[in-house]
């Protein structure tokens, strides 16, 4: 299993958009793959969320980092994250 780097951005961006390291290791490990810009993956995953997020209740948060595969690691991006 490859290791999963968080670059200072990503830590950021988590923070900004209400995402975990877990959640992201998660959806890299467990979630659907897809191809993204520049040849990175990207990787979706939906979490049962059921809470409010910024003033609106949602009952699924869907986690989707970015990542550059490399032959011994995975280095995340960047994450985006979508509540419905």
């Amino acid at each position: 299993m490859k290791p999963i780097h968080f670059s200072g951005h990503v830590e950021q961006r988590m923070k900004e958009r209400g995402t975990s390291r877990e959640e992201v290791e998660q959806a890299i490990r467990h979630g659907s793959r897809a191809p993204a810009r520049e040849g990175r993956t990207a990787f979706r995953l939906n979490l049962r969320f059921e809470q409010r997020w910024k003033g609106k209740y949602y009952g699924t948060k869907q986690v989707l980092p970015i990542v550059s595969e490399r032959p011994d690691r995975y280095v995340v991006v960047t994450v985006l994250t979508f509540y419905f």
